[in-house]
């Protein structure tokens, strides 16, 4: 697991592409936060957003 993320900091720093980090960062969180209320009270609040 650490030795992607060492990999995918290389690439960035290599090719230059800094914009992709707020871009993953967002996808990650959002995954979390579908992933760890998918079973608590805010499952129904979310359903609209999908």
């Amino acid at each position: 697991m650490w030795e992607l993320l060492k990999e995918f900091m290389t690439f960035l720093k290599q090719e230059k592409k800094w914009w992709l980090i707020p871009l993953i960062f967002t996808l990650v969180l959002l995954g979390a936060i579908i992933a760890f209320s998918a079973g608590s009270v805010l499952a129904p609040l979310m359903y609209p957003l999908m």
